[in-house]
């Protein structure tokens, strides 16, 4: 199938929000709120699709409903982006559920991170269209006072100018938790700390589409029809946060999850791999040393290059990274490189 690209972001585009996951959006309305004025100050105008808002339980609406909210937005001829409130764990709950055929007819950005891994596999696999990896409206254009201006221009960047290049380091960033439901942290802005650099655990040069996401949701696509199939491919891995708001992703489930990716072959497809800024590990030495022993067991006599310490997912700024685009990876000039070619 043909990868169809959407059309550029401009201001005075109208952008639609979804919840296709968890239900968070009733739960912080002025995380919501932030985020609406935030795209609104960046020129934008701003829907709500009907069902985004509510919550059942874990989630933010029924399976018909998160799925009738994503088909009236990419129905929407005035909907030129759709912007995911959040991530979660239940996406893929929606899969057989929607119109393929209607997507890709109606080609759009479709943008978010974490749980929406899920969508942007699927939606790339059997629609043909590609998708964005980055900000979601609680997490990021929530941010308060403003969305963190390193995030901002990598939007701009991808869905709004159609270049991105090489790929900055971002001179600070942050996981600090602050508790939503707490008033006073409505208006706290976030401790940042000086950002390390890339670190290259492998060296080498690349130069593949890539593919990936957070590591829970490719899992959950192992085996399905809606699993990318991976070979010659760059493989971004998103280290989430763990279990308890503020903790890092257990190196106990990381190490079953890899696992799963070693037995079902992907790391001997693969042409290169990127893995996130880890969630919640700051300064810990030894954190740090266990995850890189962890990771380079399973790559063992691989020969592509491994960079770590990138910006995207669950820490703060991140990269938008176009689903599929062509990248390359260089150890020898530091370079994380996104092609042009990637929206129209």
């Amino acid at each position: 199938m043909k990868i169809i690209n959407a059309k550029k972001l401009k201001k005075g585009d109208l952008v639609s929000i979804v919840s296709p996951s968890a239900g968070l959006g009733e739960l912080f309305p002025r995380r919501i709120e932030n985020g609406i004025k935030c795209l609104e100050k960046m020129g934008f105008k701003v829907k709500v699709e009907k069902n985004a808002l509510k919550r059942k339980n874990w989630v933010s609406g029924s399976i018909k409903e998160r799925v009738d909210d994503i088909h009236t937005a990419f129905k929407n001829k005035k909907v030129k982006a759709i912007i995911c409130a959040i991530g979660g764990n239940h996406s893929n709950q929606l899969l057989k559920y929607l119109d393929f055929k209607l997507i890709r007819n109606n080609p759009k950005i479709f943008l978010g991170y974490s749980d929406i891994t899920v969508l942007h596999s699927a939606i790339y696999k059997k629609a043909g269209l590609r998708t964005f990896y980055g900000p979601c409206v609680i997490s990021e254009f929530g941010e308060y006072p403003d969305i963190l201006p390193f995030t901002k221009s990598y939007f701009e960047k991808s869905l709004m100018e159609g270049i991105i290049g090489n790929i900055e380091q971002s001179k600070e960033w942050t996981d600090e938790f602050l508790d939503w439901f707490n008033a006073k942290f409505h208006t706290k802005t976030r401790k940042m700390f000086p950002n390390t650099g890339y670190k290259w655990w492998k060296k080498g040069n690349a130069v593949g589409k890539i593919f990936g996401g957070a590591i829970p949701s490719v899992n959950h696509l192992l085996g399905t029809e809606y699993e990318i199939n991976f070979k010659n491919k760059i493989f971004f891995i998103d280290l989430p946060e763990g279990h308890n708001s503020g903790e890092c992703f257990p190196l106990a489930d990381l190490d079953a999850f890899l696992a799963d990716l070693f037995n079902a072959g992907i790391f001997k497809q693969i042409k290169g791999l990127i893995i996130s800024r880890p969630y919640g590990y700051k300064n810990d030495k030894e954190k740090f040393f266990l995850l890189k022993e962890l990771v380079m067991n399973y790559i063992k006599g691989e020969n592509y290059p491994i960079l770590f310490n990138t910006d995207f997912g669950h820490t703060s700024p991140m990269i938008t990274i176009p689903i599929g685009a062509k990248v390359e990876l260089d150890s020898k000039q530091n370079k994380f490189e996104i092609k042009k070619g990637f929206i129209d």
